[in-house]
């Protein structure tokens, strides 16, 4: 049948027209609780009135231009995203994935710079570390880069070579795999699709110690994690890793697919002119959406409400005592909940009444809301949570 979107996303069975905060509406009128924000990118939540400025007025003026070319706002936003990230450079794209494409091939280039330097080597710096539980794109190096068995199907295979995946908090695991074969470690600082799993702050510093006296850059993936996703504006920032690479997307532009990799320090000069480009990276558009986004999120006060929020939505629900749940946790509005009960059908019976959630790893129910979220938006939500909870 002509005119159906491809099967590949199992789509559940609503449609929605429109949306405004953290409220979405169906095409038949009825209002949603969103707790989802677009899988964490609606970070300041439908119809913002900062973000339809900036689309609109951008539009008038220009969208696109190509990287034959610089635009004033690109130029903008590049210092301002990293001065924020406390890079020197940054490479602008379309998403997560392609942001992640960009640390593998900037990693890949930092190791074969290395081994052009050490005469007669015997075994290439060719190899990124990753966790396991790790989500990183479903492109086919970042699947190979997830360590998690169920994304590298055979029917996809064979997957480009070169990754390790070595399990969170083992430290044992850091006194052998950083060799001289490794040119990166890529790690995401709390896992999103890998059930909300946050790593413990000094696991991650011994991580990044051993990976740079390996000779190796550190990349920290903050699709799901950064633009203040986690309650800071980077995650690895509170966990004082100072990576030398930092990828994000999701909330990056407010719904405006945009990724980027940022980077610094060694890893400045690594690419050069024809090394890795995007045809609609970093467009005018996209840009001014980000400087838009950016603006808000550094506005006082704004990522104290993301903190806030998610501490009341974490210590509500553990205020339950719900047999069903088994363990709250996260960081900011990244909120991943355990329940004994299959988390599809609890997505589904959210939906039925009126609260869109969505699901990471096999056993946890995730909370991905708007960072403009109010208490009185989280309580409606919170309630209906609750109550579908309490029907299994």
């Amino acid at each position: 049948m002509a005119g159906i979107i491809a099967n590949n996303f199992g789509s559940l069975s609503v449609v929605f027209k429109s949306g405004n905060g953290a409220e979405l509406t169906a095409e038949d009128g009825k209002k949603y609780i969103d707790f989802v924000s677009g899988i964490g990118v609606n970070c300041l939540g439908h119809n913002h009135p900062a973000l339809v400025a900036a689309i609109t007025e951008q539009a008038q003026k220009q969208i696109h231009i190509s990287n034959y070319y610089n635009s004033d706002v690109g130029l903008a936003f590049a210092r301002e995203i990293t001065k924020a990230a406390g890079m020197d450079c940054v490479y602008f794209c379309n998403s997560g994935a392609e942001a992640n494409e960009a640390a593998i091939k900037l990693a890949r280039k930092y190791g074969w710079l290395s081994d052009q330097q050490e005469k007669n080597k015997a075994v290439p710096r060719k190899t990124i570390v990753t966790l396991e539980k790790s989500f990183h794109g479903r492109s086919l190096a970042t699947l190979r880069a997830t360590g998690q068995e169920k994304f590298h199907a055979d029917s996809f295979a064979p997957y480009p070579d070169g990754f390790k995946h070595i399990k969170p908090g083992d430290y044992e695991a850091l006194k052998t795999v950083f060799d001289s074969s490794v040119c990166g470690f890529l790690m995401e600082c709390v896992q999103g699709e890998g059930g909300v799993n946050l790593i413990d702050a000094e696991w991650a510093k011994a991580a990044c110690e051993a990976a740079r006296n390996a000779g190796a850059l550190v990349m920290i993936d903050e699709v799901q994690t950064g633009m203040g996703r986690t309650g800071t504006l980077f995650a690895s920032a509170a966990m004082d890793l100072h990576p030398d690479v930092i990828t994000c997307a999701k909330g990056i532009a407010g719904g405006v697919p945009m990724g980027a990799c940022i980077y610094g320090g060694k890893a400045t000069d690594v690419f050069v002119a024809g090394d890795h480009q995007s045809t609609f990276g970093g467009n005018p558009l996209a840009c001014a959406c980000g400087r838009a986004v950016l603006k808000e999120l550094q506005s006082p006060g704004f990522l104290d409400n993301v903190n806030a929020a998610g501490e009341f939505i974490r210590e509500t629900i553990k205020s339950w005592n719900l047999p069903c749940v088994t363990e709250v946790r996260g960081k900011g509005l990244m909120i991943g909940i355990d329940v004994t009960m299959v988390p599809g059908e609890v997505q589904k019976k959210c939906l039925a009444n009126g609260l869109c959630v969505s699901t990471a790893g096999t056993k946890t129910v995730r909370f991905l809301p708007p960072l403009i979220l109010d208490k009185v938006t989280a309580e409606k939500g919170l309630a209906i949570f609750k109550d579908v909870l309490l029907s299994f």
